[in-house]
């Protein structure tokens, strides 16, 4: 019998292993794989080592620090001297997976990595850590292939795991209906983010924004996206002073519905780009983190629609551009100069032609199986 080991280490990852999952089975009913994940592997009948709770912690606490280390000697142990898989999976999570890399490779076990780390975008040094013990890369962006390939890494294309997965667009008319929006006005929809810290940082100017444009034209109206891994009370001491609607566990359906979007950075900005709805990126964080991230970086763009397309078309305002008056006059651009609209729409639409409408979940599991 055949055996898989798969490391993810957020909730978007335990998602894309899920389907990868499914796939591998349809074609090896047999194969046993256990791995660390959430309730989407485990629900695809993988039996979990750990769950994701002490993975997906964001900081450099020392809590946190010593978590990683701990569950990172604990699986090495546990996949090197009792499982004994034939593969393991690594998904995502670059740190701790490239790092776990490095035991798996010596053991002997073949390592296949779905989603790499995004050395393209920065700290690309990386690069050499993947060569040295990843034995396979199976990439989701077009430009990934030539990149690994380039410095001697055995890569396959599997495209995106998006352009499969995402649900098509809502029906516009029953989604207003369903949350007491007028259908005669325009909707503007806000992602402030899915961490702690993107919402301190970002809520208030994004409220401050809609309010301005709201005085300017009282015939737009105003959402403001929950994400789903955040309470209600976090999100609630932003919103004490507003009448915005907030809409949780709906993120794709208003993506698809809204005339423009003020977004944080993130997977979020492909998902809009592929419904085709304009956006602007407005991102700013700690500046000791920023002046890190101008260290490290390959290229000078943030969102992915950009760097797919490798030039700007979705507008980015980052860290001191970050103001109400910036963000209002890139939105209204977009709402009320047609001619650029309608370029703008075309232009999402060629990054979205530039993405494989392979499905990605099953090229990986044909990798893999193939190379079992």
């Amino acid at each position: 019998m055949k055996k898989l080991f798969i490391i993810t280490g957020e909730y978007s990852g335990d998602i894309h292993a899920s389907h990868v999952v499914k796939a591998l089975r349809s074609l090896n009913p047999d194969i046993l794989i256990e791995g660390i994940g959430g309730e989407n592997l485990k629900a695809a009948g993988v039996k979990l080592f750990s769950d994701q709770k002490k993975m997906s912690a964001v900081g450099l606490s020392l809590k946190i620090i010593v978590d990683h280390v701990t569950l990172g000697k604990r699986v090495v142990d546990y996949i090197i001297n009792e499982f004994k898989p034939d593969d393991v999976l690594l998904i995502d999570y670059g740190v701790f997976n490239l790092s776990i890399s490095k035991f798996l490779k010596k053991a002997g076990i073949k390592v296949f990595y779905y989603i790499p780390p995004q050395v393209w975008a920065s700290r690309k040094w990386r690069i050499n850590t993947i060569k040295k013990y990843v034995d396979e890369v199976l990439c989701i962006f077009p430009f990934e292939k030539k990149l690994y390939e380039g410095f001697g890494i055995k890569t396959h294309y599997c495209g995106h795991p998006l352009v499969s997965q995402l649900p098509p667009k809502a029906d516009r008319d029953e989604f207003f209906e369903k949350h007491g929006f007028d259908k005669s006005k325009k909707l503007v929809s806000i992602f402030p983010g899915s961490r702690v810290f993107e919402l301190k940082n970002l809520m208030g100017v994004f409220i401050n924004t809609a309010e301005n444009l709201q005085r300017k034209h009282p015939d737009l109206q105003f959402c403001i996206s929950h994400a789903p891994n955040l309470s209600d009370d976090v999100y609630n001491k932003y919103l004490k002073n507003t009448n915005f609607k907030v809409i949780k566990d709906e993120n794709q359906a208003l993506l698809s519905v809204s005339d423009a979007l003020i977004l944080a950075s993130g997977t979020v900005a492909l998902e809009a780009c592929l419904y085709q709805t304009p956006m602007i990126i407005a991102y700013r964080g700690p500046w000791l983190f920023y002046l890190i991230y101008l260290i490290v970086r390959c290229i000078k763009m943030v969102s992915l629609p950009n760097i797919i397309a490798d030039k700007f078309i979705v507008p980015e305002i980052l860290q001191g551009d970050v103001n109400v008056t910036k963000i209002s006059y890139e939105i209204e651009r977009i709402l009320f100069d047609s001619d650029y609209r309608k370029n703008y729409i075309e232009q999402l639409g060629m990054v979205k032609s530039l993405l494989s409408d392979k499905i990605s979940s099953e090229e990986a599991a044909e990798t893999i199986n193939a190379g079992i």
